[in-house]
């Protein structure tokens, strides 16, 4: 970084402010350091010493506190984004296992009458908690992209879905748990290959969607971060004027 140009530096402290997907954040960056790149040669080609002509053209691009809010808001966007279609597409798809693994598997004859009264009502409910999430994953999904010109504040609605995967998932989970314990095992189910192959795939998606769900929250911290540091910043720059 001893070497770097004002350009390098630039980027190297906007990819230290943003948070967001890996991919979205390198287009951002790479399409900034392009900007910046094509108004340094333009300046260079106006005579001006290279180093002069980056510093130039990194104080028409902004600060990095003046600039990068709008790109965070663009990658929460995109987490958002992401995690909406995850939920959307691995719900459904958890249920749809889960339902042809109950048809299948060898119960036995007498397994009613082992479960209690609650069994059936807190299985219903996990049903349509489950239904839940994945209806607003796509409902998410729709905001994030058919219905985006009415939606104000996007990164809140990150947010927002976020949180409702870490109270829904920890949650079903708890009653699936409760639902086994009910149903006594169920009975030889720890040795039925296809259900363990089924359980596995369920605490996979169940981990993915809950690491999705955390860098939702992370996007929208950053957002708030970003904005509190231009606060400070402006209200020094009021101080300074007023004395």
């Amino acid at each position: 970084m001893g070497n770097a140009g004002p350009i390098d530096e630039y980027v190297a402290s906007m990819r230290h402010a943003l948070r967001g997907p890996g991919r979205a954040r390198r287009d951002l960056l790479a399409e900034a350091r392009d900007s910046l790149l094509d108004a340094a040669e333009a300046y260079e080609s106006e005579g001006l010493p290279r180093a002069e002509a980056e510093r130039l053209a990194v104080a028409d691009f902004g600060t990095v506190p003046e600039v990068a809010p709008g790109f965070q808001g663009e990658l929460t966007v995109s987490q958002g984004r992401r995690t909406a279609a995850l939920l959307f597409l691995s719900v459904p798809l958890v249920a749809f296992m889960w339902a042809v693994i109950w048809r299948v598997f060898p119960e036995s004859p007498h397994v009613d009458e082992i479960k209690p009264v609650w069994f059936g009502p807190l299985a219903r409910t996990v049903d349509l908690l489950q239904l839940s999430v994945g209806v607003m994953g796509g409902v998410a999904l729709l905001a994030f992209g058919r219905w985006a010109r009415h939606i104000r504040r996007p990164a809140r609605l990150t947010r927002w879905l976020g949180l409702f995967v870490w109270i829904q998932t920890p949650l079903i989970g708890a009653m699936g748990l409760t639902l086994a314990a009910g149903a006594h095992g169920p009975v030889g189910f720890s040795a039925y290959v296809p259900g363990l192959a089924v359980s596995a795939v369920s605490y996979a998606l169940t981990v993915w969607q809950l690491y999705s769900a955390a860098h939702c929250m992370r996007c929208t911290r950053a957002i708030s971060a970003l904005d509190s540091t231009n606060l400070s910043a402006a209200d020094r720059e009021r101080s300074l004027s007023r004395s």
